[in-house]
């Protein structure tokens, strides 16, 4: 045979092994297909199909901003296949820098495979609702999504993971093997003290790739749900970013040419949970959830997800939402008043209306938790106390919507993200560029909702004396 035909069945097997879905971000996702895999091999279709990846089909990405942006309907689904293809395109641009600081580091094929497994699996340990279900039920059992989801990695689908053997882009090493408890690893957030001692310096790397400033996981979101929402058709440039990130023995860093791209991109996403994730008719949809939730504890789930995975499964928003429509006939008077307050968010009777709101803004070093805005209770109290003595019992309810703008400089080594000057040909870290120094480190969204607009005027002046003193406050705002 000689190399032209060879080169002709190598093209020709390519396409039958490569399969295409054609996304709304990313134009063509390309995935491994059964066709021209061996018997031996696990292609990365038929993980794809798992029942714990099409799950996810049936959980919403935005956990209740669909009920206020009617286009925001896609789901978990759709955006891991994104993060996915995204972790192809990051291994594609960070590979030779992960080699030249760690010559140990596995071949790019197994690289790309890896990132490309947890990327894809980095939500599946997702329940109904998201993050909320997280705050709301999992952390009574102190879990999270990504504890269960490394749960699911090493114990449901780690069989199929061993048996990857390559991706769109290349074929594992004969002697390499995917390594589930590598890839449970990959999607868990660094805990404060966690040592990675033993650890290889290539996945210790790797890891900044999804609890960095920006990550596989948060670079499709923003793009996913900006255009979903209708806030932005191009949020921010993803390709730019790539083509100037790389890696240095401190981790992942982004070169001065492209730091104006990731100021964009932390804008953006600051702006999507303001104007998206925390819009005023969102959160009184979930202190309405809040709610339906505590009423519903004994109905949801029997115990703790991590004892039974089977069941767990089967929990999703589509699952739960069909579920609580028949508590209304219910013989158990409990959950028949769970089904009502169900009933009431299902078809959007939201109790909850915006009587005052205010933004304020933490700078690095200001002492946020020593304010009366770091928890519910100490603001709802200096609420009240502001109120006259006749309103000091009225039923209202305070929302403090938290979003880290810039990370702080305690993370750990993983969740940090570094610049490099090519005029002194240094590696810095963000915090020390004058830029992304003035950034806001966080604000919190202070709200006061009631259910009636009889106090309004009442409720507002006490918000403006509680948030007069503070040069913190941004008065872009509305009242």
């Amino acid at each position: 045979m000689n190399n032209m035909d060879k080169h002709k069945i190598d093209a020709i097997n390519h396409y039958h092994q490569v399969n295409l879905s054609q996304d709304i971000i990313h134009g063509y996702i390309p995935f491994v297909s059964s066709e021209g895999c061996s018997l031996s091999e696990v292609s990365e279709r038929e993980l794809i199909d798992s029942p714990w990846v099409q799950r996810l089909r049936q959980i919403h990405q935005l956990q209740t901003a669909w009920w206020v942006f009617p286009s925001a309907v896609h789901t978990r689904f759709q955006h891991v296949l994104g993060a996915m293809h995204t972790a192809s395109r990051m291994i594609e641009r960070l590979y030779p820098s992960l080699c030249k600081i760690d010559p140990a580091t596995p071949s790019r094929a197994y690289v790309e495979s890896l990132m490309r497994v947890a990327a894809l699996l980095h939500d599946v340990g997702h329940g109904p609702f998201g993050h909320f279900f997280d705050t709301f039920f999992l952390s009574q059992y102190d879990l999270t999504h990504e504890i269960l989801g490394a749960e699911i990695i090493r114990h449901e689908l780690g069989d199929m993971i061993r048996k990857i053997r390559r991706n769109p882009n290349g074929i594992l090493a004969s002697e390499e093997t995917l390594d589930p408890e590598e890839a449970a690893w990959l999607i868990v957030r660094p805990g404060e003290g966690e040592s990675p001692r033993e650890i290889p310096v290539w996945l210790q790397l790797l890891r900044g790739l999804f609890s960095g400033l920006y990550t596989v996981d948060n670079m499709d979101f923003v793009l996913r749900d900006a255009l979903m929402t209708g806030y932005n058709f191009h949020a921010f440039d993803l390709e730019r970013l790539l083509y100037y990130s790389f890696f240095t023995r401190n981790g992942l860093t982004v070169h001065q040419k492209g730091f104006p791209t990731l100021v964009r991109f932390i804008s953006v996403r600051a702006e999507l949970f303001r104007s998206v994730y925390f819009h005023r008719t969102v959160r009184a949809i979930d202190l309405s959830l809040q709610d339906a939730f505590k009423e519903s504890q004994n109905f949801l789930f029997s115990g703790n997800p991590l004892k039974n995975l089977e069941e767990y499964l089967h929990l999703t928003d589509w699952s739960l939402l069909t579920n609580v429509t028949k508590w209304t006939k219910s013989e158990i008077p409990e959950q028949r008043t769970a089904g009502e307050t169900w009933a009431n968010i299902l078809n959007r009777r939201i109790p909850w209306h915006l009587m005052a709101e205010k933004t304020i803004l933490f700078q690095a070093g200001e002492k946020e938790q020593s304010t009366i805005f770091s928890k519910e209770e100490r603001f709802l109290d200096a609420v009240r106390d502001e109120l006259p003595e006749r309103l000091r019992n009225i039923e209202i309810r305070v929302d403090l919507a938290r979003h880290v703008h810039r990370p702080g400089t305690n993370l750990p080594a993983a969740g940090q993200n570094f610049l490099y000057d090519p005029s002194s040909d240094k590696v810095r870290k963000l915090e020390e560029d004058d830029i992304f120094r003035h950034l806001p480190q966080s604000y919190r969204i202070c709200r006061i909702y009631a259910r009636n607009t009889d106090h309004k005027a009442e409720l507002a002046r006490a918000m403006e004396r509680l948030t007069s003193q503070s040069s913190r406050v941004d008065d872009l705002t509305n009242m």
